[in-house]
């Protein structure tokens, strides 16, 4: 199975302009099976006021989809939003806005029924305060709508440029970080890239096959983040997947 995460920067890439198209294209070249979107806009008008979530799950013929409103603008909104070709079971946002800072900050939590059980998939967008980074993690970790016992995938753009996170909280609730060394996994600014901001932890039974930045001509154009791609399997000892001996 292979999940995708990438912040789209609304649509405009490096020549600042607005092609929703280029973004889609790149998404259709790495074939997900899950995608995990940041920075999706609706309804705003440097971008002719287009509603993001409904184009893209229509172009990438998506079998389910969330949105999640986070800046509310004049006119428009823009936030997250997670597109999957299986069924999402359940839902739920988490709100993340750090107490002393005026901009909204979400978590989307996606229980998905996949071919090999049901995956909790959480897509994140955090600050870019480090002391508002760490009090979102573990306002997220902690969270009663994050299932402990199901196998959770964590992805999105962490803005965490000096390393903190994986050894803090994520490694206090047993995550295990993927995206490292850093070094092969610097996803902005695209056409330069410089820090290692979009990435990937797992807890439970997981198999992560060889996680990638996707730096082709087109995704150094299409946005200002590069996308991240991680190929995986549920453990089929897990309880929850569908091959295990513990399912009655």
């Amino acid at each position: 199975m292979r999940v995708l995460s990438y912040n789209i920067h609304r649509g405009f890439g490096l020549d600042n302009q607005y092609d929703l198209q280029r973004v889609v294209d790149v998404i259709e070249s790495q074939n997900p099976d899950i995608i995990c979107l940041q920075e999706v806009e609706r309804f705003v008008p440097h971008s002719r006021n287009d509603d993001q979530p409904k184009i893209l799950a229509e172009q990438i013929n998506s079998h389910d989809s969330r949105f999640q409103a986070n800046v509310f603008l004049k006119k428009g909104t823009w936030g997250n939003q997670i597109l999957t070709r299986w069924d999402i079971e359940a839902y739920f946002d988490i709100d993340l806005r750090y107490p002393k800072k005026r901009k909204q900050r979400s978590a989307q939590v996606a229980r998905i029924q996949t071919p090999e059980g049901l995956l909790q998939m959480v897509n994140v967008h955090l600050g870019l305060n480090e002391r508002e980074r760490h009090w979102q993690a573990r306002t997220l970790l902690s969270h009663d709508h994050l299932d402990p016992v199901l196998p959770t995938l964590i992805v999105g753009d962490f803005n965490d440029w000096r390393n903190t996170l994986p050894k803090a909280s994520f490694a206090e609730f047993d995550f295990v970080f993927h995206t490292h060394p850093i070094s092969r996994f610097r996803s902005f600014p695209a056409w330069l890239p410089m820090g290692s901001l979009d990435r990937a932890f797992t807890r439970g039974s997981f198999s992560v096959l060889k996680p990638h930045v996707v730096r082709s001509k087109l995704a150094k154009a299409a946005s200002d983040h590069l996308p991240l791609v991680v190929d995986f399997h549920l453990d089929e000892h897990h309880p929850l997947h569908p091959d295990s001996e513990a399912i009655p």
